[in-house]
């Protein structure tokens, strides 16, 4: 072999080798956002079980009229019981009751009042305050996977694998405003 095939054959092995290394970085910055997406939906699914459970007790404790007890306990039995294509619509549901319920400082003063009800108003406001935020955290997640699954390196490598392609999380998550204000 001449010198001149020799050298060419070096330069196409470090060509390839620097692509090689590309890829594989990309494929694990990829594999990385996947992680973090996943993370962050659990954290979610942790928050709205949370926020469920908290209007569960609050719903049960005899503090509410009859009526939005009712409103509440449903809302968020069918929260908690949704299955996954029907989630975002049930927790949308949980939010348009709470709003409906508390919706004047009056049922907010009156669960404060109630035995226990200075920690349950606290519980929720936390509840119902963090929803939003880890909704956010993870449709932030969910757009830096989609941005890079974009990239028609990730496509014509197929470095995204068999993974799904990340879907947000769509939901009504606006807190009541008597209880969102609560510190």
């Amino acid at each position: 072999m001449s010198a001149g095939v020799i050298e060419t054959l070096v330069w196409v092995a470090l060509v390839l080798g620097v692509v090689g290394v590309y890829l594989s970085w990309t494929a694990g910055r990829l594999d990385r956002l996947h992680t973090r997406m996943d993370a962050a939906r659990a954290a979610l699914d942790a928050q709205l079980l949370r926020r469920a459970s908290v209007v569960l007790e609050v719903a049960t404790s005899g503090v509410l009229d009859p009526a939005s007890s009712i409103v509440l306990y449903e809302a968020a039995h069918a929260a908690r019981q949704a299955e996954e294509e029907q989630r975002e619509v049930a927790e949308s549901e949980l939010s348009q009751a709470l709003r409906a319920v508390f919706a004047d400082a009056d049922q907010v003063e009156e669960l404060k009042h109630a035995p226990g009800g200075e920690q349950a108003a606290e519980e929720l406001a936390a509840a119902v305050r963090r929803v939003p935020m880890a909704r956010r955290f993870h449709n932030d997640a969910v757009r830096a996977a989609r941005a890079l699954r974009r990239h028609r390196k990730v496509r014509w490598f197929r470095l995204a694998g068999h993974a799904p392609f990340p879907l947000a999380f769509e939901m009504d998550d606006e807190p009541p405003a008597y209880l969102a204000d609560r510190p």
